[in-house]
């Protein structure tokens, strides 16, 4: 075997191995997908999170091209060209011939387009969403090719032209609209500015993806791209094992080793994640914990608040009805309790609480507690979503087989009566 041969066989190879790699990568998002369960926003937690939403923004952009709402956008103008081309070249005989032909193609003349964060709105709430690291999938906002007859080849693009331009120009937009559907799959931390998440590029995140498809037409798309990578690379491995089928291998075994390569890491690659998988319930499990903690650390402080406020306000009341009492039942020109040497107080007491008034602290109270137990409830459901998906896992073949062979056991769903902590009791004696 010649040395061209042998790079030749190399290559296919290596290139095999990507395809090998590819097709895993895809596989693996499209389980990541599958086993991550929704969040509703009021639940998101720190940590990898699914959402469902409408995109929102308090300050949106008018698109380019298409001039429509979006929330970002991006545009691209490129131009057409084609021209004929010369070479020389050496035939068979050794003689030297001259032929030619037509290269065509296009090149981007212009580009633009703007972004910012944005919010993700679903019933619960809003949460803010930061694009940059993130792959995008908006959706196709302006699509036009024309010449210069129309008004928008010159009224949007640049004056000039590229060399050997065929005078045809391509303008395409894409965006994601504003109150349009988005689907989404990032990491969740705490924002710096106030105390809330937001969803931003992490480096560990296994998956950042900012989409207006929906989560089946995602799922879907993994696919076709996990079983389109794996062929390709089994038809180039085919190709490699028939470049060495006179040494060492046919196609048809050059293949089935890839085959059985794809197979062993396919068990690798589910084994680990299966593992991730158990460590999302147990994190989910971790959460219901943080929720309890912050009722048991939030409901106290603010009851005792409300409590001293009520009672503060009960002593003015009384207070006042007693001297509107007695100012009553004294007889006029007879002495009594100077009252207008109490005014002053009285009104200072009415400068410094204008609003004395305990129903919007109240109010505030049960907006907290309502607010805390709907936490502990998605917390509880999340963690409820994320082991099912692990344990629908472990009864489906073949992840079933490979669980039982690695020690992976279902985790126990959480009932409404198996799992309680000790209630925070609200009692305003007043």
């Amino acid at each position: 075997m010649n040395d061209s041969r042998i790079y030749l066989v190399a290559g296919l190879g290596l290139l095999a191995l990507l395809f090998l790699w590819s097709s895993h990568r895809s596989n693996r998002r499209r389980r990541l997908v599958e086993a991550l369960p929704t969040s509703q926003v009021q639940g998101v937690f720190i940590g990898l999170v699914e959402l469902k939403g409408t995109a929102e923004s308090e300050a949106p952009y008018t698109s380019f091209l298409s001039e429509q709402v979006c929330v970002l956008y991006s545009w691209n103008v490129s131009e057409h060209w084609s021209r004929t081309v010369t070479e020389t070249y050496t035939d068979s005989e050794g003689k030297t011939q001259t032929r030619t032909r037509t290269d065509t193609g296009s090149t981007t003349v212009a580009r633009g387009g703007e972004s910012a964060p944005f919010y993700l709105k679903d019933d619960t709430g809003i949460v803010r969403v930061i694009p940059d690291g993130a792959e995008l999938r908006p959706a196709s906002l302006f699509s036009e090719t024309c010449t210069p007859t129309n008004p928008l080849y010159y009224g949007k693009g640049p004056a000039g032209a590229v060399s050997d331009s065929t005078q045809r120009r391509t303008f395409s937009e894409t965006g994601i609209l504003l109150h349009g559907p988005v689907f989404l799959i990032g990491k969740a931390r705490e924002r710096t500015d106030v105390v809330a998440p937001e969803i931003a590029a992490e480096k560990e995140t296994p998956l950042y993806l900012v989409t207006v498809q929906t989560e089946e037409q995602v799922m879907r798309g993994f696919g076709y791209s996990m079983r389109a990578w794996g062929i390709l690379g089994l038809l180039v491995a085919g190709g490699a094992g028939w470049l060495l089928r006179e040494q060492w291998m046919s196609a048809f075994e050059a293949a089935g080793v890839y085959a059985a390569v794809w197979c062993l890491t396919w068990v690798w690659m589910v084994y680990n994640a299966l593992v991730d998988t158990r460590n999302r319930v147990r994190q989910g499990w971790s959460q219901i914990d943080v929720q309890f903690k912050r009722r048991h650390d939030l409901i106290p402080p603010l009851v005792a608040c409300v409590e001293a406020l009520s009672s503060h306000e009960k002593e003015v009341q009384t207070a006042v009805a007693a001297m509107r009492t007695q100012l009553d039942a004294t007889p006029p020109g007879v002495s009594g309790p100077d009252f207008h040497g109490v005014a002053q107080t009285v009104s200072g007491v009415a400068e410094s609480y204008p609003a004395l008034r305990t129903d919007p602290a109240f109010l505030g109270l049960q907006k907290k507690l309502i607010e805390t137990e709907q936490r502990i409830a998605l917390a509880r459901a999340y963690f409820n979503d994320v082991a099912t998906a692990y344990n629908t896992r472990l009864e489906m073949f073949p992840d079933s087989l490979i669980g039982i062979m690695t020690g992976f056991r279902q985790h126990r769903l959480l009932e409404a009566d198996d799992f309680e902590r000790a209630r925070v009791q609200v009692d305003l004696a007043l």
